[in-house]
């Protein structure tokens, strides 16, 4: 028994005998029988015994059940071989699958665009401004001069304050009557009266102080004197929030690629539809509740499979997103109720409730809440999707309870930082509103039982309870759909360690006789 070298190098392609297919004759049960004869350059004789590895499958590769690197032995002591070419993932959803999904999902696609066109706004009915908040004129201003001057001399008490300084108010009474104050002179830049400057005094106790070439806002009140139709109601922040804009959209393009780019365009059809859909349609008298259901699909449709593909991996994260967003509506319904939450508990909702008295204000806090929840639902119904996906993808022979639990072991994880993340956002909002009731130190059940606060308790709880509810609710339906064409993806065998390392070396050896 001896055996020959492979060479360094492998040698030409051997003749192809008659009646071969690229140099492989198959004869019964199609093995590629090793016997003497030209090598293939891995010490791999081409010949037509009868092997008992797998025949070719049909349609195309040369794998058959059982696929994979398996060899047998035929009779004239060769080895069978046959090498899977499906080396990439297969599609995990059948036709039959997708038609399924697109059953649910193109019926409710029509649904929303029906609801838009039905609801679409003619744009936000015209009213009477009030001068009040930001129901006013504004326009565009800059700072060009500031003189220093005695707070004595510009304020209409001369007089030093006898009264209690120990109390704020006191305390800005001393300040105005002994200390310096500003004299600012603005240019208005926009507007009508473009050009035209007015001056303010600027109190040394204000939160906000004029600076020389400063750029500001102003109001304008056109029914009251000329002396005082202007007057500074704010900064202007619009240089450095588009700077801010455009590094966010820089960030997000560098690191997402043409994922940013469509994640970049879905967020601005999104700020499209809230601000010619939702916010319209809402002053016009439409009911908030359908209004936020139908704007909120629809961003959820667009976002989505803008970002993430028209697939039906996209179309489960999106019923999941549709089924939680449903429980979210229904839950934030019963509770604003039965906590008796009206809405209108600052200054601008008392302005909006003044401005249109027939908008429902229970039902813009209802929709706010469902709006607000759908940021959070996506990222957690196709993290889930995405998880479930690749574990399939990983192991193909996992059935659809092995993926449940995997799946939602990954999703415990994720329920913990999210929701901590919605709590602390609305702790953050309302940390003023929080440090008013610690500086009265009132009781936790007092701070908890005010409308304000019990406002953001039920958003907080009832967009937490949709988004953990999402998590279960959308890896079930993602393991159900993958693992129910289980049977239809062909498995791939695992050949022993030993055989792949000597198919991937080349260092095979072929006997003589």
């Amino acid at each position: 028994m001896t055996t020959t070298q492979q060479p360094s190098f492998p040698p030409s392609e051997p003749p192809r005998r008659p009646g071969s297919d690229d140099g492989h004759e198959r004869g019964p049960g199609s093995g590629r029988g090793h016997e003497p004869g030209p090598s293939d350059g891995r010490g791999h004789g081409h010949g037509s015994g009868p092997g008992n590895g797998p025949g070719p499958k049909p349609g195309g590769g040369h794998t058959g059940p059982g696929d994979g690197d398996g060899q047998g032995q035929g009779p004239g002591g060769g080895h069978g071989h046959a090498h899977s070419h499906n080396h990439g993932p297969a599609a995990p959803v059948s036709k039959h699958l997708r038609k399924v999904i697109a059953a649910v999902l193109i019926p409710f696609a029509a649904a929303v665009a029906v609801g838009l066109v039905v609801l679409w706004p003619g744009g936000a009915p015209a009213h009477e401004r009030t001068g009040v908040g930001f129901d006013r004129q504004t326009q565009n201003a800059t700072v060009t001069k500031i003189v220093q001057v005695d707070c004595k001399s510009v304020n209409a008490s001369g007089e030093t304050p006898t009264g209690d300084t120990s109390t704020a108010e006191g305390a800005s009474a001393q300040q105005q009557a002994t200390g310096e104050c500003k004299r600012a002179t603005i240019r208005i830049d926009t507007g009508k009266d473009k050009g035209r400057t007015f001056t303010e005094i600027v109190q040394p106790d204000q939160s906000r102080q004029l600076h020389q070439d400063e750029k500001v806002i102003v109001a304008y009140e056109p029914s009251a004197p000329k002396d005082l139709q202007y007057s500074v109601a704010d900064a202007n922040r619009k240089l450095p929030l588009t700077l801010l804009a455009g590094l966010f959209a820089v960030v997000v393009v560098v690191v997402g690629r043409m994922r940013g780019v469509m994640a970049l365009i879905a967020l601005a059809i999104s700020f499209m539809i809230l601000n010619f859909f939702i916010l319209p349609a809402i002053l016009q008298g439409s009911n908030p509740l359908i209004v936020a259901v139908v704007g909120s699909s629809a961003i959820m449709l667009i976002a989505l499979y803008m970002c993430h593909g028209l697939s039906a991996r996209t179309s489960v994260a999106v019923v999941g997103t549709l089924l939680s967003l449903l429980l979210i509506g229904i839950l934030g319904s019963v509770f604003i109720d039965w906590a008796v939450l009206t809405g209108n508990t600052d200054d601008s909702t008392g302005l909006i409730h003044g401005l249109y008295p027939s908008i429902d204000m229970s039902g813009l806090l209802l929709a706010g809440v469902i709006i607000g929840s759908l940021g959070v639902l996506d990222d957690v119904t196709v993290t889930q999707t995405s998880a479930v996906w690749e574990l399939h993808e990983a192991n193909p022979t996992m059935g659809w309870r092995g993926l449940y639990r995997a799946g939602i072991r990954i999703g415990r994880d994720h329920i913990a930082s999210v929701v901590n993340t919605l709590v602390l956002a609305y702790a953050g909002a309302a940390l003023p509103l929080l440090l008013l009731f610690s500086i009265a130190q009132s009781s936790v059940g007092t701070v908890a039982n005010s409308e304000l606060v019990a406002e953001e308790i039920v958003r907080t709880l009832v967009g937490s309870i949709g988004l953990v509810a999402a998590v279960p609710v959308t890896t079930a339906l993602a393991a159900l759909v993958v693992a129910a064409d289980r049977d239809g993806v062909p498995a791939v065998s695992v050949a022993p360690a030993g055989a792949r390392m000597s198919a991937r070396s080349g260092k095979g050896r072929r006997r003589k006789r």
